[in-house]
């Protein structure tokens, strides 16, 4: 019998819905195991060690990357963001399932590395929506909402690559298409073979 846990990584354009999705799908799900990325940014006010992020120096983060720790790692405005790989195969093992909130290049690195891993992308149900996401927070200028869009539209590109596809439409809506992704992830022919091997 297959005890070992699924990796589950959601991409999804700033502004997708993907965080109150993932808070969502946690609600539903049990045995479920949600990594923490590391960085080298500065905690923002109310972010704690180890729930939000795991918060290194630039000398710690260059050392976890020398010593090959990370499953995928990038550097985005002068900082570090990386998923380090222990934590993850470790939850794997103990049968848990792992969720990961990872950007389109760094899932599709992890892919490289893990190729059993189920990619979803998380997407508004038209890319007008997504743009009026973004303008409806108030709280960045115009560049920056330009600057958004079209890594957004670079974002879709790449989404080809993934396993499914979730619309962050209706609330509820898509949390019950995540947890029917994990129900037939779990039903595939590779992880129930041994109840054939019996016969």
């Amino acid at each position: 019998m297959r005890g070992r846990g699924k990796l589950f990584v959601i991409s999804g354009p700033s502004g997708s819905g993907k965080s109150t999705l993932l808070a969502e799908v946690f609600e539903k799900l049990d045995n479920e195991y949600f990594s923490v990325s590391a960085t080298t940014r500065k905690p923002r006010p109310g972010e704690k060690n180890g729930v939000n992020y795991l918060f290194k120096n630039r000398e710690e983060f260059e050392a976890m990357i020398d010593n090959g720790e990370f499953l995928e790692y990038t550097e985005y405005a002068g900082n570090y963001y990386g998923t380090p790989a222990e934590p993850i195969i470790r939850h794997l093992n103990e049968g848990k399932d792992i969720f990961l909130d990872v950007e389109v290049i760094g899932a599709l690195k992890i892919r490289e590395k893990m190729p059993e891993a189920v990619l979803i992308f998380a997407v508004p149900p038209t890319f007008s929506e997504l743009e009026h996401r973004l303008r409806k927070r108030s709280t960045e200028s115009e560049q920056k909402i330009r600057e958004r869009l079209e890594t957004a539209r670079s974002e879709y590109k790449k989404a080809s690559e993934y396993d499914y596809i979730v619309i962050t439409g209706k609330p509820g809506t898509a949390c019950s298409e995540i947890i029917s992704i994990v129900t037939a992830e779990k039903c595939k022919l590779i992880e129930r073979e041994y109840l054939l091997r019996e016969a």
